[in-house]
């Protein structure tokens, strides 16, 4: 039997390379080896964006559309919308009984949603219930389906902790080894930076979404930050003082194409906006398929929701052999 993954994402809009390279391209590389599930986590959208949802469904099809444009594949792994599965409400329930509040206070996960929050808006008086509650209902997405992994970067070990320990206390509390205490599975993610040095990301404006056109693509890498020690087009260049779009050779490019970017950037024969103009170039041409792949999609959204509402009821299946043996073990009435 395969080993069973789980993991999600926010539904936040169009995803970004920093999404494919830091997550989906890892996600499609272990379809064959894990059981794998992968699911919209529109209910975590809501612990943060409550009052904001006007979006909230496109969001969710967006999400989806970049995952089966990227390769993941509904014959390989179920794909479906965490609110489509309220089992998983109910299993929240009774993990959030059994939790103790420090451990909630002092996890890594919360502290990092709250960052999301405004600045103003980041006070104990601004931050609901619900995102409080967010590394519990964290952990029954993970233990609804009682994985054993979930794949994730080094910086979001300690994430998964809280997971193993309310699976501890719960098997511990209720005296059977039931749930699994799920493994991180690391991923290897190379540094990819927004256009302006900092993290990528939609509120940062220093993305570039898998979906954009050609054009879109180039305009945005036209104000990458490069070498900024040059000032004329044949001043000699320093590649490793090119945050970014030397960067991107480097993830985007062959080793012969990087090695000949250095040299001629080095020389001054490479000017800044050349270079980036070949580079939108290379990952046009990289990017074509997938996203001839999301038009197709875009067009035939039925499509689309058939494949989300199918796995979700596969999800929910699953889902219901787990809650019943829980409230059996709670003894619920």
């Amino acid at each position: 039997m395969k080993q069973r993954i789980v993991s999600g994402m926010r539904p936040t809009g169009k995803l970004h390379f920093g999404h494919y390279l830091g997550v989906i391209q890892n996600w499609v590389n272990l379809q064959d080896e894990y059981d794998c599930n992968f699911f919209v986590a529109d209910w975590h959208a809501l612990t943060t964006k409550y009052d904001n949802t006007e979006e909230l469904r496109q969001n969710v099809l967006d999400v989806a559309m970049d995952w089966l444009a990227c390769g993941i594949d509904p014959n390989k792994s179920t794909i479906y919308v965490q609110s489509l599965v309220p089992e998983i409400a109910e299993l929240n329930i009774y993990l959030a009984m059994c939790t103790p509040q420090n451990w909630v206070e002092r996890d890594p996960t919360l502290k990092d949603m709250v960052k999301i929050l405004d600045k103003k808006e980041a006070t104990n008086s601004q931050i609901s219930y619900g995102l409080l509650g967010y590394p519990v209902l964290m952990s029954a997405d993970i233990m609804m389906l009682n994985a054993q992994v979930v794949p994730v970067g080094i910086d979001q070990v300690a994430h998964i902790e809280i997971t193993r320990d309310i699976a501890r206390r719960f098997n511990n509390i209720y005296g059977k080894q039931y749930f699994n205490e799920p493994q991180p599975k690391l991923t290897q993610v190379p540094l990819f930076c927004g256009l302006d040095g900092n993290k990528m990301g939609k509120s940062n404006n220093n993305d570039i979404k898998i979906s954009d056109d050609e054009k879109t693509t180039e305009k945005k890498l036209m104000r990458a930050i490069t070498d900024r020690t040059r000032i004329k087009k044949d001043d000699l260049g320093h590649p490793d003082l090119c945050e970014v779009v030397y960067k991107y050779w480097e993830i985007f490019g062959d080793a012969q194409t990087v090695s000949t970017v250095n040299c001629e950037c080095k020389a001054g024969q490479r000017g800044c906006a050349d270079c980036k103009r070949a580079l939108a170039k290379v990952i046009n041409e990289k990017f074509a398929p997938i996203r001839e792949k999301r038009r197709y999609y875009e067009e035939h959204i039925s499509e689309v929701e058939d494949i989300l509402r199918e796995g979700s009821n596969k999800a929910r299946e699953e889902a219901k052999k787990v809650l019943a043996d829980v409230r059996e073990l709670v003894r619920m009435y």
